[in-house]
């Protein structure tokens, strides 16, 4: 093994450690009065009740899928026999991320509100403290899972024989997509859980009751605080578990196959190079979370350069250590060390650019999100008309800079070879530096993301000011924080889809190289006429006719299309069920249950709770479900050709839907946010209930059906690959 090895290990330790350093300095906090207490306690318990709910459902499926997956192994041969395993690792830690994420923010919650009745930026360092234990356990955990069984397979494997380094890394893209169906069933259940009960408490409390934000009047106000935790906690950390583990996976398979015919050192290099990269983005995370503070009285804009110079730095810094990086791996006697060294920095740079962009669009700071506001003076209409263009203008800027991403990440690991751009070689190298990108964007994560898991912790904390009834002064604190995370919220959706697009197209090639290893077990087979080991890219697709003017293709691509549209379609209308539910609900308390509006009366929190809960485990099977068969269906009915088409379809499509409604739905909340700081009439006025409906839509949005699609056009990627061997015996056969 080479020695370099073994820094991978010993960074996913650093990042372990230093998150449970993290935990318990945020446990050592203050928890406050003994009301603050009471109500955190409340939150805590919803959403691990939730939560093990959820995962009875999901160990089913998984147990399921793991039988299948066991019977094409060992029954028809058509899947490596350690498929099943490693599908059912991914989704564990995909799982214990998110656990460990929301069980930290529901203590940090109530400790952040009784910090901000000290200053500002004691608030501002427990949320953000406690956001990086998520951001580091994330890539602490995913970084272990990928040593593991790397270790482990090289065990079994002999690692000199080139052909073995390709079944080792695309044998791992399975744990990928275990933790891709963890992600996705933790993603649309906590969106359907957190908005359902969020879309409740806002329709009948603030516009039909009047009630402030998180009053404790309102029914649905400790089930909304609930979702905040199961939605955009566990699920988002669910979420960017499996993109960190698949940039680096797709990397590792795409490095194993471009460097085939250079021998097995050189495929080792290659492997190495994504692993190392994310190893040094973990440290420097580390570092940089230490940089993150504030003044007393700091505005938005200033809370913003806070939180940006913190991500910044590590960009920074991390774009420097890979030029170094490489050199030690591949030496400076090779090219190809500055080569993907640029394409890395490349990712970094779009990374930051998409996450200023997507700040731009839904910052009440800048003017996109006050015009906004301001359509607030006709009513609600020209509020939700307003959001949509907005979002829809949103896409270009991050379109743009993926598209530019992809081509200069590629022309970057050719040595800008433009004149010969598809060769056999210069594919191969190409995609690999594009993939590289991605575990570029992603090597930060870990204090991306806590500038993610910041922001619900922030809103959690508000909550429990408001209901613990503290000093106006602390709440008017953690309103400028929860601003802050709505913000931050948003960049990290944009960030996720961003980096899903350039994993994607790395997986569509790591699909590719799983039908060669699939032909292969078939006797005397060839590609295109050449021996499978040695068959390229471009023989693939001329085998099993990838072009165009393929109909299956071009189903392919209709569908997988449409597959961004359904999805989102099922999980807004669930959330519309589920939200109807809510509303009945509420109102049958506020009438039947006297004194509740006169604060005489204590509502019936729990029922609430159990209606959002029953609800996301019922209407999240159905989509969740439908994601994972298409895909399995396409590769059947179409074969190679038509799931090619789906998978291109499905990441086109899905990525542009996806930024839209991130950014529309967090352009709306700070709307509401911007109305509520005192401008256009401040709280209660009819501006303020136009901005309130508009939040109120672009809640799904924004919370369960467009950060769900980056999990989707993943999956669909992962399953595409693991059903590979099916997909090609049945049409052998």
């Amino acid at each position: 093994m080479n020695p370099f090895f073994y820094a991978v290990p010993c960074a996913s330790i650093v990042a372990l450690v230093f998150a449970a350093l993290f935990y318990r300095q945020m446990k050592k906090e203050d928890e406050g009065t003994p009301t603050m207490k009471q109500i955190a306690q409340f939150v805590r318990e919803g959403a691990m009740a939730y939560l093990k709910q959820q995962y009875k459902v999901v160990i089913i499926v998984f147990i399921i899928l793991a039988i299948f997956f066991s019977i094409l192994a060992y029954g028809f041969g058509v899947q490596n026999p350690w498929v099943p395993f490693a599908f059912l690792t991914g989704g564990f830690f995909s799982g214990l991320a998110g656990y460990i994420g929301m069980r930290t923010a529901t203590f940090a919650s109530g400790r952040t509100a009784n910090a901000a009745r000290r200053s500002l930026n004691a608030g501002l360092k427990v949320a953000f403290r406690s956001g990086a234990v998520m951001g580091l356990t994330v890539v602490g955990l995913g970084l272990f899972d990928i040593a593991l069984w790397f270790l482990l397979l090289n065990s079994f494997y002999d690692a000199s024989v080139s052909q073995n380094l390709v079944v080792i890394t695309t044998t791992m893209l399975t744990f990928g997509m275990g933790a891709s169906t963890q992600a996705l069933f933790a993603r649309v259940g906590g969106g359907i859980y957190t908005k359902a009960a969020d879309v409740g408490a806002d329709i009948v409390g603030k516009v039909e009751s009047d009630l402030p934000e998180d009053d404790p009047r309102n029914p649905a106000t400790i089930a909304d605080n609930v979702g905040d935790n199961v939605g955009d906690v566990a699920g988002m950390g669910a979420d960017l578990y499996e993109s960190y583990c698949g940039s680096i996976l797709s990397t590792m398979a795409l490095g194993a196959s471009a460097f085939f015919a250079a021998g097995p050192e050189m495929q080792m290099k290659a492997i190495l190079a994504p692993m190392l990269i994310a190893a040094v983005g973990v440290l420097l995370s580390v570092l940089s979370i230490f940089t993150v503070r504030t003044k007393e009285g700091a505005g938005m804009g200033e809370l913003l350069k806070s939180m940006s110079f913190g991500t910044n730095l590590a960009a920074i810094l991390s774009g420097v250590a890979t030029f170094g990086i490489l050199a030690l791996v591949f030496g400076t006697e090779d090219p190809h060390w500055w080569q993907f060294s640029l394409s890395v920095v490349i990712g970094l740079l779009s990374g930051v650019i998409i996450g200023k962009s997507t700040e731009y669009y839904t910052s009440h700071s800048y003017k996109p999100t006050q015009k906004l506001a301001e359509s607030a003076a006709t009513g609600p209409a020209t509020v939700i008309i307003s959001g949509v263009g907005l979002g829809m203008l949103s896409t270009a800027i991050p379109v743009f800079t993926i598209a530019c991403a992809i081509t200069l990440a590629y022309l970057s690991a050719i040595g800008f070879d433009i004149h010969d751009m598809t060769s056999s070689e210069n594919l191969s190298l190409g995609l690999y530096g594009v993939a590289i990108a991605a575990v570029g964007m992603l090597s930060t994560l870990g204090i991306t993301l806590a500038t993610d898991a910041y922001g619900p912790i922030a809103d959690n904390a508000g909550g429990n000011a408001q209901m613990s009834e503290l000093e106006p002064q602390v709440r008017e604190r953690t309103d400028v924080l929860d601003a802050l995370g709505n913000t931050t919220a948003a960049t990290g959706k944009g960030f996720a889809i961003g980096s899903a697009a350039l994993t994607a197209l790395a997986l569509l090639a790591s699909y590719i190289e799983e039908i060669k290893i699939a032909v292969g077990h078939t006797a005397g087979a060839m590609i295109n006429g050449v021996e499978v080991a040695k068959a390229s890219i471009l023989d693939v697709l001329e085998e099993f006719d990838v072009t165009l003017m393929n109909p299956a293709v071009l189903a392919g691509v209709f569908i997988g299309s449409m597959m961004a549209f359904l999805f989102c379609g099922l999980t807004m209308n669930a959330v519309g069920r589920a939200a109807q539910k809510m509303v009945v609900e509420v109102r049958r308390q506020f009438k039947e249950i006297k004194g509740i509006l006169t604060g005489e009366g204590t509502p019936d929190y729990k029922r609430c709770v159990e209606i959002s809960t029953k609800a996301a485990q019922k209407e999240m099977l159905v989509p969740s479900v439908i994601a994972i068969i298409v895909p399995i269906l396409t590769g059947i009915l179409l074969g190679v050709a038509g799931s090619m088409g789906l998978l291109i379809g499905g990441l086109g499509a899905g990525f542009v839907l996806a930024i839209f409604m991130a950014n529309s739905g967090g352009a709306w909340d700070n709307a509401k946010k911007y109305v509520e700081e005192g401008h256009l009439g401040g709280k209660n006025s009819d501006a303020h209930h136009a901005t309130v409906v508009g939040d109120t839509v672009g809640d799904p949005f924004k919370d369960t059906s467009g950060p769900s699609l980056n999990i989707l056009i993943k999956l669909m990627s992962m399953i595409s690959i693991v059903m590979a061997g099916l997909t090609v015996a049945f049409h052998i056969l």
